[in-house]
């Protein structure tokens, strides 16, 4: 349900149809992503569901398309 004053996009107008991911994915590649979460010391230490890369990346996507639904957002990054 759109707040008051907020004009809900055609869905042929949302920004991640038209951008996609691969964006994101191009900007950080796996070994970047990697690279940091090691290096901050945010590596799981037992198997998730949702494992810190993942999470990061989801996070980055999140700031990207405020428009869009978590599960949205979400089906996105695990393409």
């Amino acid at each position: 349900m759109p707040r008051r004053g907020q004009v809900r996009e055609k869905p042929e107008d949302r920004l991640v149809d038209r951008v996609g991911l691969g964006v994101l994915a191009a900007r950080f590649p796996d070994v970047l992503v990697d690279r940091v979460v090691a290096e901050t010391g945010r590596r799981e230490r037992r198997t998730r569901d949702l494992p810190a890369a993942l999470t990061l990346r989801y996070v980055v996507a999140l700031a990207l398309f405020p428009s869009e639904g978590y599960d949205e957002v979400m089906r996105q990054v695990k393409v």
